[in-house]
C-alpha cells in the first residue's frame, strides 16, 4: 500500500485574520484546507501541482506561490518535475509568467541536494522504503531495501536502491509466461540489457523484462532510486544470477 496523505492543518488564517474577518479565517482554515486539501480522491501531490498550475495561470507571484511551491516540494515534487510542469504552463500562460515562476522555484529547489540518507530519502518517498534486503544482499553491489507491496495474486514489491547501488547481471526462466516489470516511482536509476544501450529511468517510466533477457538495474551514482518490480505470472519462474556489473560498465551508464 502506498504512503498515506499526511492530514494537512492550517491555521494562517486565524492567526492573522480572526479580529477582522473570522468568516474568512474559518473559510480558508476549515474549509479550504481542512476539508478540500484533505479530500482523498486525488493525492496532496496532485493537488500541489493543480494549484501551483492554477496560481500560475493567474499571474499570482507573491508569497502565496511560494508557500504553494514549497508545499509542492514537501509532497514529493522533484526538481525535474517541477522544471516541466511550469515550462508546461509557460506555453499557455506567457513567457513572463514562467521566468517569474521558476525565479521563485529556483530558491526552493535550485540549492536542493540529493538525499544523502535512508531517513532523508523516506520523507518524500511514494512507498515505505522498508528493511534492508538482506536475502539478496550477495547479488547486490551496494545496499538495497526491500518492501513488499502485494503478496496475492501478483507480487509487487518496492526495492529502493542507496546512490551507486545496482543488482547483478541476471537472467529470468520460467517454462510459460514469466518475466518482470519495473515501474520507476521515486529517484533516477538506470536498466540496461546485455549488449544494448543503458536506459535511464525516472519517476513514470516502465520496462518490460521478458524472460530469458539478462540485464540489470540500479541506482544512478548521485541518486537514490526506487522502483516497483511486478512479478509475471509464469510456470516454474526462477531468477539465474551471473556476475557483478563492472565499475566501468557502471561508469558507462552514468556518463
Amino acid at each position: 500500500m502506498g504512503k498515506k496523505n499526511e492530514k494537512i492543518v492550517q491555521t494562517a488564517g486565524r492567526n492573522q485574520l480572526s479580529d477582522i474577518a473570522p468568516m474568512f479565517a474559518h473559510l480558508n482554515d476549515d474549509v479550504l484546507f481542512g476539508e478540500v486539501w484533505n479530500e482523498e480522491a486525488i493525492s496532496t501531490k496532485l493537488k500541489c501541482i493543480l494549484t501551483v498550475t492554477a496560481l500560475m495561470s493567474s499571474g499570482i507571484t507573491d508569497s502565496s506561490l511560494q508557500y504553494h511551491l514549497q508545499n509542492a516540494k514537501n509532497n514529493g515534487v522533484s526538481k525535474r518535475e517541477i522544471a516541466a510542469i511550469i515550462t508546461h504552463v509557460t506555453m499557455y500562460t506567457g513567457w513572463p509568467k514562467g521566468w517569474a515562476v521558476f525565479r521563485l522555484a529556483m530558491e526552493i529547489w535550485g540549492k536542493d541536494e540529493p538525499a544523502t540518507s535512508k531517513e532523508a530519502f523516506e520523507k518524500s518517498a511514494s512507498f515505505p522504503v522498508g528493511p534492508e534486503n538482506v536475502n539478496f544482499n550477495k547479488w547486490f553491489t551496494g545496499t538495497s531495501y526491500l518492501q513488499p507491496i502485494s503478496t496475492e495474486g501478483v507480487g509487487i514489491f518496492n526495492v529502493t536502491f542507496e546512490p551507486g547501488c545496482r543488482n547483478f547481471w541476471h537472467i529470468h526462466h520460467a517454462d510459460k509466461g514469466g518475466g518482470q516489470i519495473l515501474v520507476c516511482v521515486d529517484g533516477h536509476g538506470f536498466y540496461q540489457e546485455w549488449g544494448k544501450e543503458p536506459v535511464e529511468m525516472y519517476p513514470g517510466d516502465c520496462v518490460n523484462i521478458p524472460v530469458g533477457v539478462k540485464h540489470w538495474h540500479g541506482a544512478a551514482a548521485d541518486s537514490w532510486f526506487s522502483h516497483l518490480s511486478i512479478e509475471v505470472p509464469g510456470e516454474n519462474g526462477s531468477t539465474e544470477w551471473l556476475e557483478p556489473v563492472s565499475d566501468e560498465q557502471y561508469a558507462e551508464a552514468n556518463k
